[in-house]
């Protein structure tokens, strides 16, 4: 019985670490490395107040920002519906913020659906597969990279996440909850999926 527990919580503790460590990997590496160009860049919402992007979703904006100036992509898609009570969505404040910077209209898609992670990135993918697009830097904070990229790659895309180091979430403390929560996303994503 005790050497049954033992491999069970040893099994488990392998589990969580290598968990750890994939999300720990990716949040370390940049995707715009691997590839000069890409389809679309895909930035995933974050919370906006009143049509004005929090600090957080403004790092993300910002990075999408460089992307764009650097040539890196012909389009930029924004994703995230809205709390109860919102008037605009996070789709909406992050086109209109990403305009206030001088990427032109014509060249971002708003797409104001997806109260989650997964359901937002599966409107970027069928827009994109409506205008024959198949890869794209998706764009969020480090510690999402490993799941973005799992996601991405079962939602028929080749997707190089590139994530802000420069949101509002700085603080060791902050970062350390934030892997610590992601390793649990990422596990859970890998063994019950999105849908």
């Amino acid at each position: 019985m005790w050497t049954v527990l033992g491999v069970l919580v040893l099994a488990v503790v392998s589990i969580l670490g290598f968990a750890a460590i994939t999300v720990w990997r990716a949040a370390h590496h940049d995707g715009a490395a691997d590839i000069d160009r890409a389809d679309a860049i895909v930035v995933l919402g974050a919370a906006q107040y009143n049509g004005v992007p929090s600090p957080v979703f403004q790092g993300r904006l910002d990075h999408a920002v460089l992307l764009w100036n650097q040539g890196r992509a012909d389009l930029v898609i924004t994703v995230g519906s809205k709390q109860v009570g919102d008037r605009h969505t996070e789709a909406e404040a992050g086109a209109a913020y990403l305009e206030q910077q001088g990427v032109p209209a014509e060249n971002i898609v708003a797409l104001p659906t997806g109260h989650t992670t997964y359901a937002s990135l599966q409107a970027a993918t069928h827009e994109m597969a409506r205008r024959g697009l198949d890869s794209a830097f998706l764009v969020s904070d480090p510690w999402h990279n490993a799941r973005l990229d799992a996601m991405g790659s079962d939602l028929g895309i080749e997707a190089y996440p590139s994530a802000t180091w420069t949101s509002a979430d700085t603080s060791v403390i902050t970062r350390g909850k934030e892997y610590v929560r992601e390793t649990f996303a990422y596990l859970y994503y890998r063994i019950f999926g999105g849908g």
